[in-house]
């Protein structure tokens, strides 16, 4: 019999976080290929997009399998990647958008997969696979979005402060950012919180963890319904006591 009565806990991280970075440079080239096909004259079933990247330290590697339009450059790529970096936000020292070292590597899908993936079937457009994996996924009633509550709240917590920095309301806190929340189920339904983690960047060397818990206190208690918060809700906000160096420049990130 399954229990009903349980904390269960879940992270989301922001746009900044250095995984997320190189999805989004990922993202970004993909998309930039499948754009930019059709305009020369290439079907969107011929396109081919594998991109892979990692950041570092100023240093952004762009690597993977592609198939499309000659007029997709590396420069193009290289900017796309720049651009992209730009509209998280980095513009620190260790990783900047406008002098970050992008080395491009992409190369021609291997023909011993593109074989099995152009193996389609005119009649119906059934398209190959170009790899194998499992994936599962499920809806709920928690949220409004269908989503279990503890990744939902995480999720939107980081979301409430991006468009904060984005538009300029929060000038002091920096891309890179992780939450966790741990959500109290009583009846095997969502009714509390337990815990609550956010680790955010901050711009300024000297700010105290209690600093930044001023700044994102709100953007947490907005988030979350009301009533969850109470007296017993453990807070940790940049709990090492300091968050200066982010993004790649203090961890390196990856696709995926």
């Amino acid at each position: 019999m399954a229990r009903s009565d349980y904390l269960f806990t879940s992270e989301s991280v922001s746009e900044g976080h250095p995984d997320k970075v190189c999805d989004r440079i990922s993202d970004e080239i993909v998309d930039l290929f499948y754009r930019e096909g059709p305009k020369s004259g290439i079907s969107e079933w011929d396109i081919r997009a594998a991109c892979e990247t990692l950041a570092t330290t100023n240093k952004v590697v762009i690597a993977g399998e592609t198939r499309g339009p000659s007029t997709v450059t590396k420069d193009w790529i290289a900017h796309t990647a720049r651009m992209a970096i730009r509209d998280i936000g980095y513009e620190q020292d260790g990783f900047h958008w406008d002098h970050a070292d992008i080395e491009v590597l992409l190369h021609g899908q291997s023909a011993d997969i593109a074989q099995g993936v152009d193996a389609r079937q005119p009649t119906n457009q059934e398209e190959g696979a170009g790899d194998q994996g499992i994936m599962f996924g499920y809806a709920c009633r928690e949220t409004e979005d269908l989503m279990p509550a503890p990744i939902y709240y995480a999720h939107k917590i980081l979301r409430l402060i991006s468009e904060a920095r984005h538009s300029n309301k929060e000038k002091v806190l920096g891309p890179d950012s992780k939450s966790q929340v741990t959500i109290r189920y009583a009846g095997g339904k969502p009714v509390g919180v337990t815990q609550i983690v956010v680790s955010h960047q901050h711009l300024i060397e000297s700010m105290s963890s209690h600093q930044v818990r001023e700044l994102v206190e709100p953007y947490v208690r907005k988030a979350l319904p009301e009533g969850w918060i109470s007296k017993d809700t453990v807070w940790h906000i940049n709990p090492t006591g300091k968050f200066f160096i982010g993004g790649p420049d203090g961890d390196s990130g990856l696709t995926g």
